[in-house]
């Protein structure tokens, strides 16, 4: 018998339950459907692996936590909340068609939040085991990450439900990522009268945005990209307000300091202006060396299984920097993630249930 029997996993199971979490809707920072949603995480969990649930209260709503009891072995990591506002569902609802499960949530990452605990299920001895499934990921984990890094310090290997990468793909490294803020102050003046009376917060606005963009180094894999500017309030008004908000990844820990060091120097070229900075690359970089040993084991299980360092940050990211083991993107086969074509590939569940599964086995023996 190997780890691809599939028989005590029923796809029919596991669509019903992706089905049940979809269909409740709970968008970051919705406190009130943030707990209707940990409440029904919490009863997928129970009804699957028995024991209970925990609601872990937070002022980003509530985290869940379950254990089976034991020395802790193995951390199961990932969320309830999503991207999407409250309606999506109405205009996107739920559908398994052609091959496919489609709704909003779906691949990141209830699918994988349903495969996960469906594994789990298959195991007859799961003394070791806790599942943290958090409520505000997608926001930044401000409210989770302590209890995120004090489980898996406690646990000492993780297991993430994130979405795969393209083709199925382990995610064995991640970029760190942050969001820096500057604000810009200027002075206001008639644009007609008086232009020279002001200071145009949009001028130094744009000259500190070409400072920025400078700031990357894509073959040492830092991107740092302005995303979203605002300026002025009037058209005959010279702007005393500007913002640039800026995206920011790195693959390094001595970037991220060289990064967060450029942001907090940053000066502005015209007289009068003043500049102020918030923000950090809040989660660090994963290294695939965090990755290596847990990779290993999910190849001998599955050796045609590939490992992708990718670009976008997860909770594993503050585990890995932790130095504990961490593996990634052992969750839904699919792809969009926080588009509306968003989707899970249904011929793959079975079988990523039982890598978790196995990957479990392998820790608890180990």
């Amino acid at each position: 018998m190997t780890m691809y029997e599939t028989v005590r996993v029923s796809v029919d199971a596991m669509i019903e339950d992706l089905r049940r979490l979809v269909e409740i809707e709970s968008p970051s920072r919705d406190l009130d459907a943030l707990r209707v949603s940990a409440n029904a995480v919490a009863a997928v969990i129970e009804s699957r692996l028995g024991g209970q649930a925990i609601l872990v209260e937070s002022d980003a709503g509530p985290h869940v936590h379950w254990s089976a009891g034991g020395d802790p072995a193995v951390l199961i990591l990932g969320h309830h909340d999503t991207v999407f506002p409250l309606g999506t569902l109405e205009r996107r609802p739920f559908m398994v068609e052609d091959g496919q499960a489609t709704g909003p949530g779906v691949f990141d990452m209830l699918g994988g939040l349903v495969q996960g605990i469906h594994g789990l299920a298959t195991l007859d001895d799961r003394s070791g085991v806790e599942v943290l499934v958090t409520a505000d990921e997608e926001v930044g984990s401000r409210s989770s990450r302590a209890l995120i890094e004090e489980r898996a310090l406690g646990c000492g290997a993780v297991l993430v439900l994130e979405g795969a990468a393209d083709g199925g793909a382990l995610k064995t490294g991640r970029k760190g990522c942050g969001t820096f803020q500057v604000s810009i102050a200027g002075r206001a003046s008639h644009a007609g009268l008086e232009p020279a009376a002001g200071v145009n917060a949009l001028i130094e606005a744009a000259h500190q945005v070409l400072d920025i963009a400078a700031l990357g180094r894509p073959d040492m894999g830092t991107t740092v990209t302005p995303t979203v500017a605002s300026a002025g309030t009037l058209d005959n008004v010279v702007p005393a307000e500007a913002t640039v908000i800026v995206d920011v990844r790195v693959e390094s820990a001595a970037e991220k300091e060289r990064i967060e060091s450029a942001f907090a120097a940053l000066a502005p070229h015209l007289d009068g202006a003043e500049i102020a900075v918030q923000g950090a690359v809040s989660r660090p970089p994963m290294p695939e060396s965090a990755s290596a040993e847990l990779f290993a084991v999910a190849k001998r299980l599955l050796p045609d299984l590939e490992g992708k360092a990718v670009g976008g940050g997860s909770d594993g990211n503050f585990t890995a920097a932790l130095g504990v083991p961490t593996l990634d993107g052992l969750g839904a086969v699919g792809g969009g993630a926080h588009a509306d074509h968003e989707y899970v590939m249904i011929e793959a569940m079975a079988e990523r249930a039982n890598l978790v599964a196995g990957l479990v086995k392998a820790i608890q023996s180990a």
